[in-house]
């Protein structure tokens, strides 16, 4: 049985921290004060705005002290990882969840974040949240319904998104617990302790800045370890900025995907709402969900 960490009440702290990489203060200072504005109070990590000089936000043990102190504090009810990058997976081993399995509480981001989510799930049976972070609320993104999708999920509102279908959708229905994220990162952990578990569950999938072969290989590396066997369902979601080699691999990251899971008899959509870009709706990772994929409507509802 999943554990649900307690859902927030106006009052409650959100702590800020970067476990992987860099982030100036003020990139994250809009999210500060929308978080405020929203009934909370705010701590911020010391891996915010840190003094590191690397793309990281401070050595592996600086970042793996901030993170514990902040998991551990009993004064927080959320935390918020404010970027992601790179860097989790250096100290996702050292970091010590006892306390937290006694007392969880709502882990949040996306990206390389995406560590936590499948370590979490796999190892203690706690939901956490892949949801927009820190730079989302930039630029008016706190007024958009992605972002705004976190404010309803931290206050356990019922939840059901909605999406237009895709000519490669494979329809019907699926109830399953939600597991997934960055595909490079679950690719990553396969065979680690912190290796997700797909089996009669609803993966979704997303990620950024990829060649399109490396994309194919992943998938593979999925598909050739058992994750894509038994699944209740598949989400794809958006795969931005993919790159291409000087000779074109000859299909697109959607035709990639498609040719890889279409032998398989459960529901998969394309095009979902979660993403590096602006479309990324919070979704509760470990939550039982129920997917209807159509091939002109896809909805997914917990």
């Amino acid at each position: 049985m999943v554990k649900i960490p307690p859902y927030l009440q106006p009052g409650n702290t959100i702590a800020l921290v970067c476990p992987s990489g860099f982030m100036a203060i003020e990139k994250a200072q809009t999210c500060i004060d929308v978080l405020q504005q929203w009934g909370y109070k705010v701590k911020v990590g010391t891996t915010v705005g840190s003094h590191s000089t690397t793309y990281f936000s401070g050595t592996d043990e600086e970042r793996l002290i901030n993170f514990q102190q902040i998991l551990d504090d009993d004064e927080v009810h959320a935390v918020l990882c404010a970027r992601g990058g790179y860097g989790l997976s250096r100290i996702i081993d050292h970091i010590s969840f006892k306390k937290f399995k006694k007392q969880p509480k709502w882990v949040i981001g996306f990206s390389d974040i995406t560590v936590l989510h499948s370590h979490i799930y796999s190892n203690y049976s706690i939901a956490t949240l892949h949801a927009p972070m820190a730079g989302a609320f930039n630029d008016g993104g706190y007024n958009n319904e992605f972002v705004k999708s976190l404010k309803n999920v931290l206050t356990g509102k019922h939840i059901k998104y909605e999406c237009a279908g895709h000519e490669f959708n494979q329809k019907g229905e699926a109830i399953g617990e939600l597991v997934g994220g960055n595909l490079a990162l679950l690719a990553h952990l396969v065979g680690s302790p912190s290796d997700i578990k797909t089996k009669g569950r609803i993966l979704f999938l997303e990620d950024i800045g990829e060649y399109l072969y490396n994309i194919d290989r992943m998938m593979l590396q999925l598909k050739r370890s058992g994750k894509l066997d038994k699944l209740a369902g598949l989400i794809i979601g958006g795969f931005s900025d993919t790159k291409d080699t000087e000779r074109p691999f000859g299909q697109n990251v959607y035709e990639i995907i498609h040719n890889i899971v279409k032998e398989y008899d459960y529901p998969v959509c394309f095009g979902f709402p979660v993403s590096h870009e602006k479309e990324n709706y919070a979704l509760k990772v470990g939550v039982g969900y129920k997917l209807k994929v159509g091939k002109t409507k896809v909805s997914l509802e917990e």
